[in-house]
């Protein structure tokens, strides 16, 4: 349980350095933040799951680059949800999957024994 919530921290404090990085992404504090890495974990979970699957071959195809596009429209949901942040388009959206992905296996590498 204290693993989880350490990693609900560091998802939230990726995504203020995501803020911090990527132009167009921003995320008002640690509160905000919190939320939305929670937001963002159970749209993956649901909504998520399901669009991969529905997209699953095209994501063959592209060497797996269309998770990233995926992940990108789950910022924008999410952005859309929950208040103090905002992105500002799809391309600031795209980039923080990036980022976010890049640093989703920094944080694995940190938590998993």
């Amino acid at each position: 349980m204290i693993a989880l919530l350490f990693q609900w921290l560091l998802c939230a404090f990726a995504l203020i350095v995501v803020s911090r990085v990527v132009p167009g992404f921003y995320v008002v504090g640690l509160w905000p933040a919190l939320m939305v890495s929670l937001v963002i974990g159970l749209i993956n979970t649901t909504f998520g799951r399901l669009l991969k699957g529905v997209t699953f071959p095209f994501s063959i195809l592209t060497f797996g680059v269309f998770l990233l596009v995926i992940n990108g429209l789950m910022i924008i949901v999410a952005s859309s949800i929950v208040d103090g942040f905002r992105v500002t388009g799809f391309t600031p959206a795209l980039w923080g999957a990036v980022v976010q992905a890049l640093l989703g296996m920094v944080i694995r590498a940190i938590t998993m024994p």
